[in-house]
């Protein structure tokens, strides 16, 4: 597919490597991420970030949480009044979109980035962090879900496994309650491996 084009089945990769968010760590990871990223809406290519430009964060009982640059967006965001704090990230800024077909859809509060990060983070500095949903959100062309919940910001993808962080800010989720993908892998979490696969 060339780049800025809607995503195809082709392009989705079949056998990557699983990665369980048992094994993520805390506090989070924050590294370079060899994916291409894409986020379509409406038909409309919001955002066409290539392999290797985007970040992502990775913590314990989360999908993963991608960062992408602000040249990357191709349609124009608005702050908003909201303000959230991380323990780990800091200070989080979020933003408005406007539908590309109607300007009377415009969704808030589902896009935010860190324009202070802390110690540790300063690498996600200014990045832009999208929730899954309304918009359709791609890693490598494969069409991402939401993690459960509603509430936290990761991408599931095929290779993502284990017991994730769900509704409610639950710390702790029932065994299998969020576990897609594979029956269970409580005990048997691989070590993540360095982003460059």
């Amino acid at each position: 597919m060339a780049s800025g084009g809607a995503p195809s089945q082709q392009q989705q990769h079949h056998h990557q490597q699983q990665l369980n968010v048992q094994a993520f760590p805390r506090p989070p990871l924050v590294e370079r991420c060899n994916k291409h990223i894409q986020i379509m809406w409406h038909g409309a290519l919001v955002a066409d970030c290539p392999a290797g430009e985007s970040y992502w964060v990775l913590e314990t009982h989360h999908p993963p949480t991608y960062y992408i640059p602000p040249k990357c967006v191709r349609l124009p965001l608005c702050t908003t009044p909201r303000s959230t704090f991380c323990e780990y990230k800091g200070q989080a800024t979020y933003y408005s979109l406007m539908s590309p077909i109607s300007a009377a859809d415009t969704v808030s509060n589902r896009i935010w980035s860190y324009m202070e990060p802390m110690r540790d983070y300063e690498a996600i500095k200014g990045y832009i962090a999208f929730m899954v949903g309304p918009w359709e959100c791609y890693v490598d062309g494969e069409r991402a879900t939401a993690q459960p919940g509603d509430f936290y910001g990761g991408w599931v993808t095929s290779n993502i496994v284990g017991v994730f962080k769900g509704p409610w800010a639950t710390w702790d989720p029932p065994q299998n309650a969020y576990a897609p993908n594979v029956p269970d892998q409580r005990h048997h979490a691989a070590p993540f491996p360095n982003m460059q696969f």
